[in-house]
């Protein structure tokens, strides 16, 4: 972190620290992204399955007890809906640039505020850490303004912060309009900045319009200050920190960043990815300790797997709940609940619904949709129960259907604790099956079926009692 301030002091009078209270952190998300050429505004494009505005709240939620403002534009409903309402918004109805943005705030700042802080809604992996010492680089030199710089490997068009002889920030010169040897500044502006409010609220009606397009920048700022011989402080970030994304190329490269991140972090608490380069896990899945996860496994949304399971390879779960010590091979699941101990594939499919009780074993090519199988069942391969609700030991023979739909409507089968159901049975609901049942195998039951009664044959029937002569 590097700091530098002008001789005259700033009309705050603050100590060496701001409490979170006087911290006032605004993101500017109104644009459009017109790289992106997407429908959608640029903030919501989801990276590791989260919209990349949503990083830039939690960050500002974790360094600031005031809620967050978010300034939305383009497509303001389509920002709330993704964001929802966890932060305060203030509609730009009109793009006028990133001054006219923050004049767009002033109502709903805070007035306890000491200090606004300027986030942006595209950058997603600036970390608390930084901002912390750029509020404290601030405090520390009682700035009126602070800026967050950084030094890329090449410049290329941002715009140069430009330095007197004696280290005193002068000016943000843009990279159209820098001269070469300006150009040739290594240092850059990453658009980050903490403002004192109040002079922040004084100095913004003053800036005049870019010519040609009538923009208001709030870069324009700084050589408003420096005229005045107000402090200027700058705390230097890395470049990966304050990273831009502006387009599908850039999207993708955060979306690798971001997918590093989170595996890296994994494997520090516990975790184990055979391959983590074809590993691929959103920022909102939970996985326990002593976990293996093989290559080729994707873990989408609210999905939570516990301790000591092996995951994949080839596995793709979504939304779904996985206990410990569980075994799933090359299988899909959505929406779906996982005991402890449960095993199941490879090349099992696990629908919207599906419920596996303790020590539940599912076979290879095996789907459940809707239905619950009690402690200790087994489902063989080649099977399908749609509505189901499955008692504790049973067992499901390969090649079993319930035949739940009839083309109109869904119904339900119900199959007692113990029962044995053949291999290649079907099952016709609405139908009940008793407890220590049996059905032969190619059966075709389509009536209720009793306690320890046996049925088969198409229809199943019970077996006749024989006679003696």
């Amino acid at each position: 972190m590097t700091t530098s301030q002008s001789e005259i002091q700033n009309p705050a009078e603050r100590g060496a620290s701001s409490p979170k209270s006087t911290i006032q952190c605004v993101i500017l998300a109104a644009g459009q992204g017109t790289r992106m050429k997407s429908a959608q505004p640029k903030v919501v494009h989801a990276i590791a399955g989260r919209p990349m505005v949503d990083y830039v709240i939690d960050t500002a939620l974790s360094i600031s007890d005031l809620c967050p403002i978010v300034v939305i534009g383009y497509g303001a409903d389509s920002v709330r809906t993704a964001i929802g309402d966890r932060v305060e918004y203030v509609l730009q109805t009109e793009q006028h640039g990133t001054g006219h943005a923050m004049l767009q705030t002033r109502d709903q700042i805070d007035p306890s505020a000491e200090i606004v802080l300027v986030l942006y809604g595209d950058t997603p992996f600036i970390t608390p850490e930084t901002l912390r010492d750029m509020i404290d680089a601030h405090a520390k030199a009682k700035a009126t303004l602070t800026l967050l710089t950084f030094k890329p490997i090449d410049p290329a068009n941002y715009g140069r912060i430009v330095r007197a002889p004696t280290g005193k920030v002068k000016n943000i010169i843009e990279y159209k309009e820098a001269t070469p040897e300006q150009r040739t500044i290594r240092e850059v502006n990453s658009g980050f900045v903490c403002y004192h409010a109040r002079w922040l609220w004084e100095h913004l009606p003053k800036l005049q319009p870019q010519p040609g397009h009538g923009e208001l920048y709030l870069t324009d700022l700084v050589s408003m200050a420096a005229r005045e011989r107000a402090t200027i402080a700058t705390c230097e970030a890395s470049e990966a920190e304050v990273l831009g994304i502006n387009d599908r190329v850039e999207l993708a490269r955060a979306e690798q960043l971001m997918r590093d991140h989170i595996n890296h972090n994994l494997m520090l608490n516990g975790i184990t990815l055979i391959d983590p380069a074809h590993t691929y896990v959103e920022a909102t899945v939970t996985i326990g300790a002593d976990t293996i996860v093989y290559p080729g496994t994707h873990l989408y949304g609210k999905t939570a797997i516990g301790s000591h399971c092996q995951i994949g390879p080839a596995t793709i779960i979504h939304d779904s709940q996985i206990g410990n010590h569980c075994t799933i091979v090359a299988s899909m699941l959505e929406g779906a609940t996982l005991e402890d101990d449960v095993d199941m594939g490879p090349f099992s499919h696990l629908r919207k619904g599906a419920y596996l009780s303790k020590g539940v074993h599912i076979g290879n090519f095996a789907e459940v949709k809707n239905s619950r199988l009690g402690q200790g069942s087994k489902q063989g391969h080649f099977s399908y129960l749609g509505d189901a609700t499955i008692g504790a030991d049973v067992n499901i023979g390969a090649g079993t259907i319930t035949c739940n739909f009839d083309g109109v409507n869904k119904f339900p089968t119900e199959i007692g604790d113990g029962t044995f159901i053949g291999s290649d049975t079907l099952i016709v609901a609405p139908i009940k099956i008793g407890q220590n049942a049996r059905t032969g195998a190619g059966s075709v039951v389509t009536h209720d079926v009793g306690d320890n009664e046996l049925v088969y044959g198409v229809p199943a029937k019970p077996k006749k009692k024989s006679v003696n002569p």
